[in-house]
């Protein structure tokens, strides 16, 4: 069968269950569950009233339970048995993860993602909505800037391979070298340093993200803050870090925990990059080295990537609901 039309029979399927799971289930609430008649109608209209509202959203938990609640539970029994899943061997896979250097070294390299990255961009994305706000071009100078956001992971790392070439006449980083008198190198391959190499190409995507939101917070500062601030006679550098900044401290740090979660997700980078070699290894190209052949440490790998990113999607809740509030 041609895909467009499994697609299209696919969407019909789709809608028209939903649209007859809605009809059907308030249909037998209203007439047979919580019938609107007899002594008891105005109280049955209130309880179908408190019910209905889980009729619609019970698709939607159902679709949650199915593709995220039980593949998370079904990943950590996984993770308690052996290679091939035959024997069960409890916490032993994470056990000989923490005792291997290699899994320290990746745990490591993504400690030091989350400290750089999330840290450098907000900052780069900030100055750069403060700077551009003041200049006349500042629209296409944000458009170039934000540009990186458009492009793939892969297709990012791919770019910045010819800023990292070792030929002097491709790399930028040799040719500086080799201007100055000194010999090409490979900056991929310079131990500790190299990491933060590939942290660059990170940060160069998303200080465009954190420049759009952070632009916007700043036009939403009320301007008799700023004016009151300048009567009393603060520079720009007083406005800036006391005035502004305060007021949009809670944007601040959503964008920040944002860019968080993306860290601990990033595999593309550093597999295109280096293939985790060269002691960039991060916990996921860690765990693709055992896809494939370990089921039980991959798993295990992959549940401390989420105990790990978990608490960081906590904060990023409250500080979104204080926001509301």
């Amino acid at each position: 069968m041609n895909p467009m039309i499994q697609g299209i029979i696919t969407i019909i399927v789709g809608v028209g269950g939903c649209v007859g799971y809605f009809y059907f289930a308030n249909m037998v609430l209203d007439r047979v569950i919580f019938p609107a008649k007899g002594p008891n109608a105005g109280r049955n209209i209130n309880r179908a009233n408190a019910v209905r509202p889980w009729l619609f959203l019970f698709p939607a938990m159902f679709a949650l339970g199915l593709y995220l609640v039980y593949p998370v539970f079904g990943s950590f029994i996984r993770s308690l048995y052996n290679r091939a899943g035959t024997e069960f061997v409890g916490f032993g896979n994470y056990a000989s993860l923490f005792g291997d250097e290699g899994f320290r070294t990746a745990f490591l390299n993504n400690f030091l993602w989350i400290l750089v990255v999330p840290a450098m961009a907000t900052f780069l994305g900030l100055l750069v909505a403060q700077l551009t706000d003041r200049l006349s071009w500042g629209n296409i100078a944000k458009s170039l800037i934000f540009m990186p956001m458009a492009i793939s992971f892969v297709g990012a790392s791919l770019i910045w391979r010819f800023v990292y070439a070792n030929d002097p006449d491709i790399g930028i980083i040799n040719a500086i070298r080799v201007y100055f008198g000194a010999d090409a190198l490979d900056p991929l391959q310079v131990p500790f340093w190299n990491n933060f190499f590939l942290m660059v190409i990170l940060i160069w995507i998303q200080t465009g993200f954190a420049m759009v939101i952070l632009s916007a917070a700043l036009r939403g500062i009320p301007e008799e803050t700023v004016e009151a601030a300048i009567i009393d006679g603060a520079n720009p550098f007083q406005i800036f870090f006391k005035i502004k900044v305060p007021q949009i401290m809670g944007t601040i740090v959503v964008v920040w925990t944002t860019i968080t979660i993306l860290v601990l997700k990033v595999f593309d980078i550093v597999y295109t990059m280096t293939g985790g070699n060269f002691n960039t290894e991060i916990l996921p190209s860690y765990m693709m080295d055992f896809m494939f052949r370990d089921d039980g440490r991959a798993t295990a790998v992959a549940f401390v990537i989420m105990i790990v990113v978990l608490p960081v999607m906590i904060w990023n809740i409250r500080q979104a609901r204080k926001e509301m509030r």
